[in-house]
């Protein structure tokens, strides 16, 4: 049941090229970054990783997108990140965007063992009908477009078919965690995390504070230990180094 590991290394060692990854944070919150470290660092690349967005600031994902290792990005939000919508727009990236909550409902459904689910968001669009833009060829054309959705009627609404999402492998962050995998997620970084953890098939959590079994209320526990196969202990400059994105003071 211990399944601490001795390091973030060790934990991700048998990710392999082109392995899919459900990967958790919202901007720099919640970000695992030391285990996408420790991925970069395994040199490998044709990642296809689903995350709300693909780092930014030089941090997360984006270590790992400017180093060109990932292939495929399934997510919401491009935001500020000029690698990331340079690469798509080059051809050089496939991505494909759907809505934010789409997107958690597919992670959590996955983890969950549902297929599909019907949902309102996205019909009438492009999300439900085709062709968004998947890749483009480099020249302005697009040499990828998404597939039409399956579209009912249910009680006079249409709504969109939307599948499931199982990665090979997931990376999260917790502020706190046991030994037995149970995870507790602070504030904001609460947001993708325990979806992400769900759909992955092997699930590591690096953790900014380690306890033993039984130190966690039950009533606390954000995400159970039966989602997680790995945890890594952060040092403690590990679990302080914490990025802020815009920095906002009052007068």
């Amino acid at each position: 049941m211990d399944k601490v590991v001795g390091s973030a290394a060790e934990a991700v060692a048998d990710v392999g090229a082109g392995a899919s990854l459900a990967v958790g944070g919202f901007g720099l919150s919640g970000v695992p970054n030391v285990l996408i470290r420790a991925l970069f660092e395994r040199g490998i690349g044709g990642l296809k990783v689903v995350s709300n967005n693909c780092g930014a600031m030089g941090s997360g994902l984006a270590v790992l997108l400017a180093a060109g290792r990932i292939a495929r990005v399934t997510g919401s939000y491009i935001g500020a990140n000029k690698e990331f919508a340079r690469q798509y727009l080059a051809g050089e990236l496939e991505v494909e965007m759907i809505p934010q909550g789409t997107l958690a409902e597919r992670l959590r459904a996955g983890g969950a063992g549902i297929p599909a689910f019907f949902t309102p968001a996205g019909v009438g669009t492009q999300v439900a009908d085709g062709g968004l833009p998947w890749r483009y060829d480099g020249r302005g054309g697009v040499s990828v477009a998404s597939p039409p959705k399956e579209v009912r009627v249910f009680d006079g609404v249409e709504y969109v078919m939307e599948r499931g999402i199982r990665t090979d492998f997931a990376l999260v962050r917790a502020a706190r965690g046991d030994r037995h995998g149970n995870l507790v997620f602070a504030k904001s970084s609460r947001n993708f995390n325990p979806l992400a953890a769900m759909a992955g098939r092997v699930t590591i959590a690096e953790v900014e504070e380690l306890v033993e079994p039984g130190a966690i209320d039950p009533d606390q526990v954000h995400l159970p230990g039966v989602f997680v196969r790995r945890v890594v202990a952060l040092t403690p400059e590990q679990a302080a180094d914490k990025g802020i994105e815009n920095r906002t003071v009052s007068a």
